[in-house]
């Protein structure tokens, strides 16, 4: 059902700790707890209930993280370590019980299927690497692109993973096979983030061209919707855990609220309104509360939105 009303949003803390820009969160749907990295390497732990309380040190790393994977079922937190591959953290014991390495290039993005016990990971050079998720220990490389992979999602059911590139391409692979399966452009930029819609009927894509696209998978993912979003590129998008709204952040320092089904935009949540962030927003999160949204920023800090 599309959204009746438009939101209202109210922040409830910035949060504090990094010494640089933030670039990722992760966490699991269901659970309160998230976790962010950023340029600094460090790697932190956050409540929502505690929002007025610091951050936790999870981990430290040499280079930037720009991706973070949390697999509940083993808790573990996945740390894609930039130029040095993937390490992987036991958070009840707090310490490293995987690491491996991979080309030496930024890791962008990775994605987990529980049913293929697989992580993919989607490099700076180009590569899709292809881990066991029971040791992370790579089965394969697959050189996609001569630029950077940026973004992937995954269709469990369908058994279709799509790869979004810096060469503004679009790739669709068989997630058992790693076959391509279909290969188009995917807008007029950079393709920075990507995300299957909930009922898995669109797949829906940004970057930076700041244009907001939706692919309609049953008619082959031909295009559906292209909305310009946002001023600047569009750096993430995800979809609320009642799969009602969509949050889309922006280089433009905002966040924008759009209804899942219609694509209307209910809310621009921004400095000037809401005390919003001060530089480009980087990653969004939805925790286990569905009326809470988390953000992460190049001005060091993380914000936890409460929408009523």
């Amino acid at each position: 059902m599309p959204f009746l009303h438009r939101p209202q949003v109210q922040k409830l803390a910035a949060l504090t700790g990094h010494l640089d820009c933030v670039y990722a969160l992760a966490g699991t749907s269901g659970a309160d707890t998230f976790y962010s990295a950023g340029a600094d390497g460090m790697v932190a732990v956050w409540h929502t209930d505690e929002a007025a309380q610091d951050g936790a040190l999870v981990a430290k790393v040499e280079n930037s993280v720009y991706a973070l994977r949390h697999l509940p079922d083993r808790n573990l937190l996945v740390i894609g370590h930039n130029f040095q591959g993937i390490q992987a953290i036991d958070l009840a014991e707090k310490k490293l019980v995987f690491a491996t390495a991979l080309p030496p290039a930024a890791i962008f993005d990775m994605v987990y299927s529980e049913a293929r016990q697989r992580l993919y990971v989607a490099l700076g050079d180009g590569t899709l690497a292809i881990l066991r998720a029971t040791d992370f220990k790579v089965e394969s490389l697959l050189k996609l692109s001569d630029k950077s992979l940026r973004c992937l999602a995954l269709h469990e059911e369908r058994g279709e993973l799509a790869v979004g590139g810096s060469d503004w391409r679009l790739r669709l692979l068989d997630a058992d096979s790693l076959e391509l399966k279909q290969e188009w452009e995917g807008g007029t930029n950079s393709i920075f983030t990507a995300g299957y819609s909930p009922d898995g009927r669109y797949l829906l894509t940004a970057g930076r061209d700041a244009h907001l696209r939706s692919w309609d998978v049953a008619a082959g993912y031909a295009e559906h919707r292209s909305i310009v979003a946002h001023l600047f590129t569009i750096n993430h998008l995800a979809f609320s855990p009642d799969g009602a709204l969509l949050a889309t952040c922006s280089m433009d320092k905002s966040i924008k609220l759009w209804d899942a089904e219609t694509l209307a935009l209910l809310r621009v949540v921004d400095k000037a309104r809401h005390a919003g962030h001060g530089t480009s927003v980087n990653k969004l999160f939805w925790p286990g509360r569905q009326n809470r949204l988390v953000s992460c920023s190049d001005d060091r800090s993380l914000a936890v939105w409460e929408l009523t």
